[in-house]
């Protein structure tokens, strides 16, 4: 949930070496339909409406100039047009398409990995279509099954428990969907204790 600020601000920023990451998206042929950018992992902010400065439109070549004239430089992606509102896989996009750069890679192997695990190992709490239900509709199985499976983090390390009544394939997909609708509204929440804290 990026906070809005203007194209000075932006620009200050980059002059000074405090963004890492650049986001922004192209309209038509040399304007500048979105630009996003953050000051640490928790901190993003965005231009609303006309991207432009005293100067005029804020162009892509002028973007790329302020960059290459940083101190420190910031990792940039370019979109090439809206996302998609509904994803077409079931796979959920968040562990692949983190905006900002290529250096997030590790996200989408850590998904990678859980989800491999999941498939190869006897789960304690819910059987492997339940957790594959919750690893793709629930968009975050993936975080649960690392912390919940096969011992909870919170016990330390040691044996594992003793495997309790395992939640069907079923019962799983339910649930993914209730976990679906739980995690945007707790994402969305921790996003605006984020905005009111950092700003």
């Amino acid at each position: 949930m990026p906070s809005p600020r203007t194209v000075e601000q932006f620009r200050s920023a980059v002059m000074a070496g405090d963004v890492d990451r650049v986001s922004y998206q192209i309209f038509g042929p040399d304007e500048l339909a979105s630009l996003v950018w953050s000051e640490s992992p928790l901190v993003w902010h965005e231009v609303e409406g006309r991207i432009a400065d005293s100067e005029g439109l804020y162009t892509p070549e002028r973007l790329m100039a302020d960059v290459r004239r940083a101190s420190v430089r910031p990792s940039v992606v370019q979109h090439g047009g809206r996302e998609p509102a509904v994803s077409n896989s079931i796979f959920p996009d968040w562990p692949f398409e983190l905006p900002g750069g290529s250096n997030l890679w590790w996200v989408a192997a850590v998904w990678v990995a859980a989800f491999v695990s999941m498939l190869g190992s006897t789960p304690r709490l819910a059987n492997r279509w339940a957790w594959f239900w919750m690893f793709t509709v629930g968009q975050v199985g993936a975080l649960l099954f690392l912390i919940m499976e096969p011992r909870p983090l919170w016990k330390g390390p040691g044996e594992g428990l003793t495997p309790t009544e395992r939640i069907e394939g079923g019962r799983g997909c339910l649930y993914s969907i209730l976990l679906g609708f739980v995690s945007v509204a707790v994402a969305l929440g921790v996003g605006q204790l984020v905005k009111l804290v950092l700003g």
